[in-house]
């Protein structure tokens, strides 16, 4: 079809301004609080690692690490405080679950102080 036999005149259809016919509000106005049509949304400020970040870094590390590295390399550590060899293997793992414990607590009651 060449563009002298096109019967449309022109049209080129533009999503978003469509055939509301209410005649008082502009369809080609942005709503700025919109997430869909906000051209370019806000990031957060980069605040570094923070003591929150340092403190699971600490935590994870004692607990990929030093514990088993205590149970692999030293399994009678414990005896010295009186625990046998088989306790020494119930208690060395419960330090890790109690470490992550305590900063999972301690990190969602600080996000949620924010708030």
């Amino acid at each position: 079809m060449s563009s002298e036999t096109d019967t449309d005149g022109g049209y080129v259809h533009t999503p978003g301004a469509g055939a509301e016919s209410d005649g008082g509000a502009d369809s080609d106005e942005e709503e700025p609080d919109d997430p869909i049509r906000d051209p370019e949304p806000q990031a957060p400020e980069p605040d570094g690692f923070g003591r929150k970040g340092w403190a699971l870094t600490g935590v994870l590390l004692t607990c990929v690490l030093v514990i088993p590295g205590i149970i692999y390399a030293y399994p009678y550590v414990a005896g010295s405080f009186g625990l046998t060899f088989f306790a020494t293997y119930l208690v060395l793992p419960l330090i890790p679950a109690v470490l992550l414990g305590l900063v999972a607590v301690w990190s969602m009651s600080a996000a949620t102080a924010r708030e």
